[in-house]
């Protein structure tokens, strides 16, 4: 039997907006498997919509450097949102950056390698100088790169997301606000039918098994047809609710972003989005605690 953490009970209330003894007893039954328990709770109508975002905990910075139709993104982690203001912190990212594309470097490793502009020492041993001076641990954690004739960049006034779009056709405005888009509205594909083979089978599944329960607990059951129907329905919804093309504009939900691109004859290709600590769990310490077990142990 899986350890039901008080931990795992919250992300699953976040994810599905279910009560806790709720969640904790679907953790019980799925022993611990959180997807598991996901679909086994929109079976039931518990849940009516989970949304697979990974866990963002780690504080740092997203960074971006341009030149000419190149640019890349860097995250850079620390442990405080406080040193993720830190202006040394922040020069040496906005620095690194730089470096990066100036090299042509995407590999973490390689990066680090790299001689720090005007200085004797590599990045990795400057990285160290720093962590040395602030006090507090860093890293450099992944680099994305992307090169178009029309490139759309966007960072989020806080740093914590960074997007690259590439755009075939269209303007410099047009680019930025896709980019833009991506920032606010994360899709995860480019298109309806790029969503992979197995994730809409998978999807499929699960709204097959909701609408049997829904035809079987209705007082007026819906004909096989209608029931098939109302099936592919849902499924076009899904892979239009995590494609960019047909997601309502940011900045004009009257039209879908397909809509704008075709407007000025462009097409989106491929796009970037990173977000700080994206899939990083961050050990959350309960100080009160901490104190209080270090006082006992002081008074033994």
């Amino acid at each position: 039997m899986a350890n039901i953490t008080a931990a795992l009970v919250k992300e699953l209330r976040e994810r599905t907006g279910a009560g806790m003894m709720d969640c904790k007893k679907a953790l019980v039954e799925a022993d611990g498997n959180i997807e598991l328990a996901i679909d086994n709770m929109r079976k039931n109508g518990q849940a009516k919509a989970a949304k697979k975002a990974g866990r963002v905990t780690a504080e740092g910075v997203i960074v971006s450097a341009v030149d000419g139709n190149k640019a890349l993104l860097v995250e850079v982690n620390c442990e405080t949102d406080f040193v993720a203001k830190d202006a040394s912190f922040n020069a040496f990212c906005e620095t690194v950056a730089k470096l990066a594309l100036a090299n042509n470097v995407t590999d973490v490793e390689a990066l680090k390698a790299l001689t720090y502009p005007d200085s004797a020492d590599t990045v990795e041993v400057t990285l160290n100088n720093l962590i040395a001076k602030i006090g507090e641990n860093m890293s450099i954690r992944r680099i994305a790169a992307m090169t178009s004739n029309n490139l759309g960049l966007y960072i989020h006034g806080n740093k914590r997301i960074g997007v690259l779009v590439d755009i075939d056709g269209g303007d410099a405005q047009l680019a930025k606000d896709v980019a833009m888009h991506i920032c606010g509205c994360s899709p995860l594909y480019v298109n309806p039918e790029d969503v992979p083979a197995e994730q809409v089978e998978h999807e499929r599944k699960v709204q097959i098994e909701i609408a049997l329960k829904e035809n079987e607990e209705s007082d007026k059951p819906k004909p096989k047809e209608i029931v098939e129907k109302m099936i592919n329905g849902r499924m076009a919804k899904y892979t239009g609710e995590i494609s960019l093309v047909s997601q309502p504009f940011v900045k004009n939900d009257k039209i879908k972003v397909g809509d704008l691109l075709k407007a000025q004859n462009a097409t989106a290709k491929s796009f970037i989005r990173l977000v700080v600590g994206e899939g990083i769990e961050k050990q959350v310490v309960d100080f009160a605690s901490e104190v209080a077990a270090q006082v006992a142990a002081a008074q033994k």
